[in-house]
C-alpha cells in the first residue's frame, strides 16, 4: 500500500474507510499530544484529552469524506486542520467545564453536543484566536530563515506549491524541499 499521506487523503475523499485507519495510526498520537497541552490544568473528568482528540479526528474524517476541505492536498494541510480542530475542541471543553461549574443545575449535554454547537460559529472566539496566533508564531520562530517562514505562511493561506514557487521566483523543487524541512522542524 502507498504510504503517502497525500494518497491516503485521496482515498478518504473517495470514501475509502481504510484511509481513516491509516491516518489514525499516523496522526492520532500527535493529536492527543496537542490535546494534552491544551487541556493542561483542567480537572480530570469523564471527558479528557483523548476524548478531545477523538472528537477532532472524527470531525475531520466526516468533513473530509463529505468533501468540505477543497484545499486539503497534503500532510501540511492535514496537520493544520487537525491542529485547529483539536485546539478549538479543547477550548470548547474548557469553556463547557467552566460553564458547568458556574451553573451546576444546568442539564448535562454530551461533549459532542457542546463541541458541535460551538463549532457552528463562523468566527473564532478571541481566546482561540490568541492561542492559534501564539502557536503559529512559535512554529514560525522554529524556522531558520525568512524564505521558510514565507513559504509556511503562503501554504497556510492556501497557496499551491506552484504558486509559492512563482511568488518567490524559485523552482517547484526548492519549495518542496523547503516544505519538507519545515515539516521536520515542526514535527520535532
Amino acid at each position: 500500500m502507498d504510504h503517502s499521506v497525500t494518497h491516503w487523503l485521496m482515498l478518504l475523499k473517495a470514501g475509502r474507510q481504510e484511509a481513516v485507519a491509516l491516518l489514525w495510526d499516523r496522526y492520532f498520537a500527535q493529536v492527543v499530544r496537542v490535546a494534552v497541552r491544551q487541556t493542561r490544568g483542567m480537572a480530570r473528568r469523564a471527558a479528557d484529552e483523548e476524548d478531545v482528540a477523538i472528537s477532532a479526528f472524527d470531525s475531520f474524517c466526516r468533513a473530509a469524506a463529505r468533501g468540505d476541505f477543497e484545499r486539503l492536498e497534503n500532510r501540511g494541510d492535514l496537520w493544520q486542520l487537525l491542529l485547529s480542530l483539536t485546539i478549538r475542541k479543547a477550548i470548547d471543553l474548557r469553556r463547557y467545564d467552566l460553564a458547568k461549574r458556574r451553573s451546576a443545575g444546568e442539564q448535562d449535554r454530551s461533549l459532542d453536543q457542546v463541541l458541535v454547537e460551538d463549532l457552528i460559529s463562523r468566527e473564532p472566539d478571541p481566546q482561540f484566536a490568541a492561542l492559534v496566533a501564539d502557536d503559529f508564531q512559535a512554529l514560525l520562530g522554529r524556522l531558520k530563515d525568512d524564505q521558510m517562514r514565507h513559504i509556511a505562511v503562503r501554504k497556510l493561506e492556501g497557496f499551491t506549491d506552484t504558486e509559492v514557487a512563482a511568488d518567490l521566483g524559485c523552482s517547484l523543487r526548492t519549495v518542496e524541499r523547503r516544505l519538507e524541512m519545515i515539516r521536520r522542524s515542526w514535527d520535532a
